[in-house]
């Protein structure tokens, strides 16, 4: 359990991570809560692997993401990164060439996945185009 109770600490790193990726899980923040250390660690990794590279900028990184979650089954995790590489730029089209890659390494099952989440995104987006 976390022991530092620096006023604000906690809540400036559940805000920051939830600025950067779009979301927040409450697993996250009750984490956060429970082992700040842990979770500043495991933020300044997410950063790291996910934010803009070297050479390959952060949407593409978005993409791999998207691939591997959507093989490993995760719907509600290729959702959120779905919706922050649409955050980062990129295109809806860039986006389901990246589902549509999944096909063949991945599998109907992986393809499927992915393409339910976009198919999510793009509903809740007509929604919101539709009260504007």
């Amino acid at each position: 359990m976390d022991s530092d109770d620096k006023p604000g600490k906690k809540q400036k790193l559940i805000r920051k991570m939830k600025k950067e990726r779009g979301y927040m899980p409450p697993a996250w923040t009750y984490m956060v809560e429970n082992d700040t250390d842990f979770m500043e660690a495991y933020d300044a990794l997410y950063e790291m692997a996910l934010a803009d590279g070297k050479a390959l900028p952060a949407k593409f990184r978005e993409f791999i993401a998207i691939g591997i979650l959507a093989f490993r089954g995760q719907d509600n995790a290729v959702y959120l990164h779905i919706k922050r590489a649409l955050q980062l730029g990129a295109t809806r089209q860039e986006v389901l060439d990246a589902i549509k890659t999944t096909i063949v390494p991945g599998g109907v099952p992986a393809f499927g996945v992915a393409l339910a989440a976009f198919m999510k995104v793009e509903e809740e987006d007509k929604k919101v185009r539709k009260h504007e």
